[in-house]
């Protein structure tokens, strides 16, 4: 290889490779808009946190029987939440979920949105998950329950003791057996272990 080769390549290299000062224009270039979409993104809450909140409430996917009608609106510009997303059913019918915010990141305040859902096959929107669902009460007096039975007069009364032939409720009239062979007295259960039968 002449020499005028080896002295004319390093002059080719330079050409070749950019200087450190370009590379650092090209990579400024590259960060200032990926950091600029991150902090408006941290401005607002994202959407697909709106959908995880309303799939785990109905327990069902979007776009399917009782979830979500479709993804939140990512055109939304809502401010972060310190607290978790509270949900909750709007209206009796069932056919949007409640998403709320209690606290926001900044104070710029509370906020809620409506999500509408796909109704089940039905025709009734999805049921809530079982957490959700209010329990039936137990009753205050159950069927073979020992129970006082109390004759209220005005100005007297007379307790005997019964069997309780079906549950009730306070307020109740159920069914009472004083005795093996008599016929069953009906009283009002005023709490539980307790029915009266009043005579005013």
């Amino acid at each position: 290889m002449s020499q005028s080769r080896l002295h004319t390549a390093p002059e080719t290299f330079r050409h070749i490779w950019p200087s450190r000062r370009a590379c650092a224009v090209v990579l400024l270039a590259l960060y200032t808009p990926l950091a600029a979409a991150h902090a408006r993104s941290a401005q607002f809450i994202a959407p697909a946190e709106i959908d995880r909140a309303v799939s785990a409430f109905t327990g069902a996917e979007i776009g399917s029987a009782g979830g979500a009608l479709a993804p939140a609106d990512a055109r939304l510009r809502l401010a972060p939440c310190v607290l978790p997303l509270a949900t909750s059913w709007h209206g009796n019918r069932r056919t949007a979920v409640r998403v709320e915010c209690p606290q926001t990141r900044g104070g710029s305040g509370p906020w809620h949105i409506f999500v509408a859902t796909r109704p089940s096959a039905s025709g009734a929107s999805f049921a809530a998950p079982a957490a959700a669902r209010v329990r039936p009460a137990m009753p205050a007096v159950k069927r073979g329950d020992t129970v006082t039975v109390m004759v209220r007069g005005s100005g007297f009364s007379v307790q005997h003791s019964g069997e309780a032939m079906q549950n009730g409720q306070i307020g109740d009239w159920i069914g009472i057996r004083t005795a093996r062979r008599a016929d069953p007295v009906h009283a009002r259960i005023e709490r539980p272990g307790l029915a009266v039968i009043p005579l005013n």
